[in-house]
């Protein structure tokens, strides 16, 4: 009998580990010199949204492609953002320290796959954030797993 993989959005601990993840996040966001002018106009729902979008890449609902529009809509988040490359790593530094002072777990599986995730996705997050605001097309949501890409981003 074998046993299912677990998605990494159970394997870290759902929903709940997710939102308080972001939370104290973007608590630490607010206060840091280099990231908080980025974020100095947040909703106070930011981190709920950036929640939600994490857990539906990593497995879990699409709660936030049902109620914020998906792969689209975050991109045009960062239109005309200008961001930098150490924006880009400071972001990612904060949340792997998050990601320690909430508890995700701390295997070598589990942090390798988010590590990919988040170089990924800042990259993406930066190089749209040169662009001017524009219409974009649908696409499917990001699926990552243990290790690979899965979905429109799967190596051909």
């Amino acid at each position: 009998m074998s046993k299912q993989i677990p998605t990494l959005f159970h394997w870290l601990g759902g929903a709940a580990a997710l939102d308080r993840l972001t939370a104290t996040f973007y608590s630490k966001v607010r206060i840091d010199p280099l990231l908080a002018p980025v974020f100095a106009n947040m909703d106070e729902k930011h981190p709920h949204y950036v929640a939600q979008f994490l857990g539906e890449v990593f497995g879990g609902p699409k709660d936030y492609s049902r109620q914020r529009g998906g792969h689209a809509h975050m991109l045009t988040r960062h239109f005309a953002r200008h961001l930098t490359d150490a924006q880009r790593r400071r972001w990612v530094d904060l949340l792997i320290d998050t990601a320690d002072d909430t508890g995700l777990p701390t295997d070598p599986e589990f942090r390798s796959a988010l590590m990919a995730y988040l170089e990924w996705g800042t990259r993406i997050a930066v190089i749209n954030s040169q662009l001017e605001s524009h219409p974009v097309d649908q696409e499917p949501m990001p699926a990552w797993g243990w290790g690979e890409v899965k979905g429109p981003y799967e190596p051909g």
